[in-house]
């Protein structure tokens, strides 16, 4: 009964109960929510610690935010129908509605800006490759219809996330940027999935149990690591018996310009040290395909367990 005491105090407050299907779809910051909710974030706050305690949200730490999402979800989905009911057809957030609208929109317009600011940078990484179609349809294919549970780390903008939603039992994308996330968040919002949970954390201490997912994806990842093998080690450290680690990287080339310009630790990986890495970490490797470009190719390299 402690728990059921614990959740109907939670949602005795009708903030409290607002916050709670507000972020039931759609993690939002403190400072969003304080925005739409119209109080103060130390009261918002304290609003959250309330229905954290009670295990009805979650609390992300991301660099100086701090991002709010649902708890456990067949518990939320039940009292979000009991709300629904009680509220007789009547939105219990509309009044909310237009104000979460407006930050979905603050979003995208950052998300936009960040694009419009790096386009050039982009545009040399496409050039150099040319193949992002081909490789993205390749990791579909080897993903397959039945992805399980998910973990793309170093997400960035959430691509692969986008590319392999509906397919997976759950998703979590993980990066070191405070600023990719946000992008990351905002960018599945506007396309409809906003059930992936998006998490800060280094690729080389990721903050997972031993076998948590049956699919691990590095997707033009490891290129930046310094350890690439230790890296790879912890990837598959996620790995359930059966299950597969999924690594699109560039092969080995000379350009020196994406040391200097791009801060790449390495040069693309030769087959063999792949298979080397993976080896290492108890997994079976094998070279999937390969996608040449004008002046880069990208392999994609599968471990399985």
């Amino acid at each position: 009964m402690d728990k059921v005491q614990d959740v109907f105090a939670a949602l005795a407050d009708p903030t409290r109960a607002r916050i709670l299907l507000l972020v039931r779809d759609l993690q939002l910051s403190v400072g969003e929510l304080a925005d739409i909710l119209d109080q103060s974030q130390p009261r918002v706050s304290r609003h959250v610690r309330i229905l954290a305690e009670a295990g009805l949200v979650r609390r992300q730490k991301e660099g100086a935010w701090v991002f709010v999402g649902g708890g456990d979800p067949a518990l939320i989905e039940r009292i979000h129908d009991l709300i629904s009911n009680l509220c007789d057809g009547v939105d219990p957030i509309g009044a909310e509605r237009a104000r979460l609208a407006q930050v979905r929109a603050e979003r995208q317009r950052r998300i936009d800006g960040w694009f419009e600011a790096n386009a050039g940078e982009w545009d040399l990484l496409r050039r150099l490759g040319g193949q992002d179609a081909a490789v993205e349809a390749a990791l579909v294919a080897a993903a397959g219809p039945n992805v399980g549970r998910l973990l793309d780390i170093g997400t960035g903008t959430g691509r692969v996330l986008e590319l392999l939603a509906g397919q997976t039992e759950s998703a979590t994308g993980i990066d070191r940027s405070p600023e990719m996330l946000r992008l990351a968040r905002g960018k599945l919002a506007g396309r409809g999935n906003q059930s992936a949970e998006l998490r800060q954390s280094d690729m080389g201490a990721l903050p997972f149990a031993d076998a948590s997912f049956e699919t691990v994806t590095l997707h033009h990842v490891l290129h930046f690591a310094d350890e690439p093998a230790a890296v790879i080690a912890e990837a598959a450290r996620l790995v359930v018996p059966g299950g597969r680690l999924l690594v699109a990287d560039y092969a080995a080339h000379e350009l020196e310009e994406l040391r200097t310009r791009f801060h790449h630790s390495r040069l693309g990986f030769e087959d063999e040290a792949l298979a080397d890495y993976m080896q290492a970490a108890g997994l079976s490797p094998r070279l999937l395909s390969s996608h040449p470009g004008p002046e880069l190719t990208v392999n994609l390299w599968e471990g399985r367990r």
